[in-house]
């Protein structure tokens, strides 16, 4: 599917290479070498004890999942929503699903059934792959519902033990076993125009739907390969959750670029982490902004071999007020996440203090004779940040949101897109500062809410529970609840399927803390 008029040059020009083309490549030049591993504590929050695959073994299983999914009749283009922890088969279906030439659509890990079933709606996605638990939730039984919701979906897949009856099972597809033939893809115009990712954006104007090609979602990557260093003898060990387009951009994204390895954490144990990067010899890791400042003072960050520390900011408006960065020998680059509409960011300079964002053009790595234009910077007349380049998607995704008057991508008629975070022109140094997230949002964990859709939520629950967003230094903010009934408000927003996030809010803690 290429997004606009397939005929325009746009769409028959440009770079052609697929995100499977990378792969392959990786695995035609290593096929004997570790692609990517589990986490070491993977038996205590999902099914299935850690593997280790090759580049030819990861390949084998990419091919086998592409199989199934024809095999079930699904056709190309088809939406495949996707929720999985950050375990090898959470990759390998990515890919997996991209090999079959279909979409592959994340979704946030707590994601419940009102959120789900919202958004595969609205893509008419086809079928869900997940995992039988992922932590103390059945994700299958989840996911079940979420078919029951919505009608296009045909088919729910899972890895793990003890499968619902009606999932169809993936487990199998791990095993040694024959070589399957990769379906064949026919495709008209440029292979890598076609849309490959959807994940999503959460703004004021309700969840948007963020549909990149195969060149958009590869140029995520380029950050953090550049800036990182990160070259095919890196072995990045990646903390961030893998189902939004940030945390694709600092793990699966550099890993196929850098044709390296990639090692998984499933966030966060500070133990099973400091463990992981010593026994894996990790030279990159990439994990939440607030961690690295803790884990460093902690000592959790001393491996010999450690090189480098990609640090992710969900809330990009606080990078200026970081400390200091004073490893002896790892550098730092700051990731700003701008929702999902892109990510910048640049090594911290010689003092260890951050860069803010250039005015125009954004070339990595900065200050290097060999740098590669990533993306341009504006300043809206409303005063807030609007970015255009190769990782900016530029329509609206499904094709017809503007007539169906849903939320939806905007760019202007120049491509720039407005992320709506305020910010701050320095003249004299050519510079912004971001200084503010869009209006009447919050993050708490990762996750972005709008606080008058929170609040409306919460009364459906009871029209005398209030919520309020607290500031918090690890997770940007935390929800706190009010109300006559903390056990029936919470018992009832589970019972509507909200993030489990806003349920856990509306807990009685002055009674625990008696």
């Amino acid at each position: 599917m290429i997004l606009g008029d397939p005929r325009s040059g746009r769409a028959k020009s440009g770079p052609e290479t697929t995100i499977d083309q990378i792969f392959r490549r990786a695995a035609a030049l290593r096929p004997d070498a570790v692609a990517i591993s589990d986490p070491l504590d993977r038996e205590t929050f999902t099914d299935g004890a850690p593997r280790r695959l090759t580049f030819a073994e990861a390949d084998r299983i990419i091919s086998a999942i592409a199989a199934r999914l024809r095999k079930l009749g699904l056709q190309t283009d088809a939406v495949v929503g996707i929720q999985l922890p950050n375990t090898l088969e959470c990759v390998l279906t990515i890919l997996g699903v991209i090999r079959a030439g279909m979409i592959a659509a994340p979704l946030p890990l707590l994601w419940r059934r009102a959120d789900a079933s919202h958004a595969l709606s609205q893509l008419g996605a086809k079928a869900i792959i997940t995992a039988s638990r992922i932590g103390a939730v059945d994700h299958c039984e989840l996911a079940m519902r979420v078919a029951a919701d919505v009608f296009p979906i045909r088919y729910v897949c899972g890895f793990g033990q003890k499968l619902p009856d009606g999932v169809v099972p993936f487990d199998d597809l791990l095993a040694p076993g024959p070589e399957e033939t990769p379906p064949e893809v026919a495709r008209a115009g440029n292979p890598a125009a076609h849309v490959a990712v959807v994940t999503w954006d959460i703004t004021p104007d309700g969840p948007v739907a963020v549909a990149r090609n195969h060149t958009e979602f590869i140029a995520g990557g380029v950050t953090a390969l550049l800036e990182g260093g990160l070259g095919p003898d890196t072995r990045l060990l990646a903390c961030c959750s893998m189902m939004s387009f940030a945390g694709l951009s600092l793990s699966v994204t550099p890993w196929l670029l850098a044709g390296g390895t990639l090692s998984l954490h499933h966030a966060f144990d500070a133990e099973t982490l400091d463990l992981q990067c010593r026994l894996d010899r990790c030279d990159a890791i990439a994990l939440p902004s607030a961690l690295a400042p803790r884990l460093a003072d902690a000592g959790l960050l001393e491996h010999p071999d450690l090189k480098c520390v990609l640090a992710l900011w969900r809330m990009p408006e606080r990078l200026m007020a970081s400390p200091s960065w004073k490893h002896p020998r790892a550098r730092l680059v700051d990731l700003m996440a701008f929702g999902e509409i892109a990510i910048l960011g640049s090594r911290r300079d010689v003092v260890g203090r951050p860069d803010p964002l250039p005015s125009g053009e954004v070339m990595v790595p900065r200050g290097s004779a060999n740098a590669v234009l990533l993306a341009e910077v504006a300043r809206t007349q409303a005063g807030t940040l609007a970015l255009r380049g190769a990782m900016v998607p530029k329509r609206a995704f499904p094709p017809g949101a503007e007539r169906h008057n849903l939320p939806h991508l905007k760019p202007d008629t120049q491509n720039f897109v407005d992320t709506r975070y305020a910010c701050r022109a320095d003249r004299g140094s050519g510079t912004f500062v971001v200084t503010a997230p869009p209006p009447g949002m919050v993050t708490v964990g990762g996750y972005r809410f709008v606080l008058s859709e929170l609040e409306s939520t919460v009364r459906q629950a009871s029209n005398s529970a209030m919520v309020t967003a607290l500031p918090d230094a690890v997770a940007g903010h935390r929800l706190a609840g009010i109300c006559e009934d903390f056990e029936t408000v919470r018992t009832q927003l589970k019972e509507i399927g909200v993030n489990p996030l806003v349920a856990e809010a509306f807990r009685n803690r002055r009674s625990k803390a008696a």
